[in-house]
């Protein structure tokens, strides 16, 4: 059942040792957001970068005023979060299973763009003109009856209020001339968090790790809860938010260009239709830009928050300890559904906005995926681990008959008893099983597969020094002849870590403005246990 389908063959040399060099500089990604239960949002208009230079206009979601809070609170505190006027995608919106939920939305689009508004399907919405209005609103009404829900006018408030009954991950994007509005990039993502943690899911391996001492500090709690649901199956350790999206440039190039000519004339020759002026041309649709957390690769491996990218706050780079149960949240948005592929193993699915699949006893009934496609306007909550489970050699290189850990497996077959030891969540039945029948380096003989020498690797740039995990990996990979070549390691000495490519099995959605690699794309790696995996950075 698992993927032990190599890289593909396309990177230039150059930009994979920039990859390897983001993976490894720690760039992690967790789910952060801003907490409720009350927000007020702002519809505004600003531009995003690609990775291709181009700056491009967009419209999106934003912080009117400062939020109560970030979470985690580690990353909030620790990593300049913010909360601009207008990003892409919109704040990630937190919350708790049972509050009252109120979303106050001010219109601050151009004119052009008339009225706007925002939807949470999956949930009963009730929506009125905001208590305060901004100064800028001069509409008798400030709101409006939509097609799908009650809009805003343009410089007006509307506050949308509902309770979160259920748990899970869900979208939220405008209701108002979804074929614009949502393309030019207004939507988000709410997540409800259980009310109530099953007792068994304070235990897992992830707080194992974190209460022992392994000397080298100790291994923060990025979670935003410890179950994604009110069930003791939907336990998890690390959790990552993806929201996959696209973009067609030539639509965004006519909205800039129309709302600049309003925006030129003078004030009482300016549009004032509440439904607005614009005329768009959004069909063919050929979007040139494929987004993880709006931004494209390799942008999106680069930390949270970081101050070049102003407008585009997420990033999307997950790393991960063998045994971890890791929660995937998935929303799709845009048009487009997005066939992505998780290397390393299948994801099992937990539920589909907000709806736990399980049989009429309650047990876990999602399918196991090799692809996770998402669908527009959908959201997935799914369990992905990585134990190295079926690789048939000893990923901690304990054939070589110089490392001595032990592997006396549970129940399970792990070895769970140290929490502090080196090979902690070991598969035990590939304990001293060597790699290389014919090894460069200090490694067992007798295995079935010979590695390429490094020093003429088409890929060095992708290796990480040793085919092994933890932080004495390098040096006992080391032979007559060095490994890797000078100059070619991205990995630092402890991490050690092995390193999976994510991505669109669209393979145009894997570029960047027709340019390899970029777009849907990005690396998964998996450290040893002893390696702290900060998500701050």
């Amino acid at each position: 059942m698992r993927d032990t389908k190599p890289f593909s063959g396309w990177l230039l040399q150059g930009t994979a040792a920039a990859i390897v060099s983001l993976c490894a500089a720690g760039a992690q990604a967790a789910a952060p957001g801003i907490t409720g239960p009350n927000f007020n949002l702002s519809a505004a208009p600003g531009y995003i970068s690609q990775p291709d230079g181009t700056s491009v206009y967009t419209w999106g979601y934003g912080c009117a005023s400062p939020p109560t809070g970030f979470l985690p609170p580690t990353i909030g505190t620790a990593a300049g979060a913010n909360c601009p006027a207008m990003q892409l995608p919109g704040p990630t919106l937190i919350v708790t299973q049972g509050q009252a939920v109120t979303v106050t939305l001010t219109n601050r689009l151009p004119k052009v763009a008339g009225s706007t508004s925002i939807l949470f399907p999956g949930f009963a919405v009730t929506a009125a003109p905001a208590s305060s209005q901004p100064a800028g609103c001069t509409a008798i009404a400030p709101a409006l009856p939509g097609i799908l829900t009650t809009e805003v006018v343009n410089g007006c408030a509307v506050t949308y209020s509902f309770t979160a009954t259920k748990p899970g991950t869900y979208v939220y994007y405008s209701g108002t001339q979804g074929d614009v509005q949502v393309e030019m990039g207004m939507y988000g993502t709410l997540i409800v968090l259980p009310n109530a943690i099953p007792g068994v899911c304070n235990g897992t391996q992830n707080d194992l790790a974190r209460a022992a001492d392994r000397g080298n500090g100790p291994h923060a709690d990025f979670r935003l809860a410890h179950a994604a649901y009110n069930h003791p199956s939907a336990c998890y350790d690390r959790e990552y938010l993806f929201q996959f999206s696209e973009m067609d440039l030539e639509i965004h190039k006519q909205v800039d260009q129309q709302a600049r000519a309003d925006a030129a004339k003078p004030a009482a020759q300016q549009c004032a239709k509440p439904t607005g002026c614009l005329l768009v041309a959004t069909e063919p649709y050929v979007p040139t830009y494929f987004m993880i957390n709006g931004r494209s690769m390799p942008d999106n491996m680069e930390p949270n928050y970081a101050l070049h990218f102003p407008n585009q706050p997420y990033n999307g780079n997950p790393h991960m300890h063998p045994g971890e149960l890791t929660l995937l949240r998935v929303t799709g948005t845009g048009r487009w559904q997005h066939p992505f592929h998780e290397h390393g193993n299948h994801v099992r699915v937990l539920g589909r906005d907000g709806n736990l699949i399980q049989t009429s006893t309650g047990k876990l009934a999602g399918p196991l995926l090799f692809t996770t496609t998402t669908t527009p306007g959908m959201a997935m909550d799914g369990i992905f681990q990585w134990t190295g489970k079926g690789l048939n050699w000893d990923v901690y290189a304990h054939a070589d008959g110089i490392t001595t850990d032990t592997c006396v497996p549970d129940a399970n077959g792990y070895y769970t008893s140290d929490p502090t030891a080196m090979n902690y969540y070991e598969w035990c039945a590939d304990h001293l099983k060597p790699l290389e029948s014919k090894p460069f380096g200090q490694v067992g003989r007798g295995g079935a597969v010979t590695l390429p020498d490094p020093n003429i690797f088409a890929f060095g740039p992708w290796y990480a020094g040793s085919p092994y995990l933890g932080p004495d990996a390098t040096a006992r990979a080391v032979g007559a002849t060095p490994i890797p070549p000078s100059g070619t390691v991205g990995n630092p000495g402890d991490e050690a870590g092995f390193f999976f490519m994510w991505h669109s099995h669209n393979e145009r959605e894997i570029t960047t403005n027709n340019a390899f690699p970029g777009g849907m794309l990005m690396m998964m790696g998996v450290d040893p246990w002893v390696f702290i995996i900060d998500e701050t950075k």
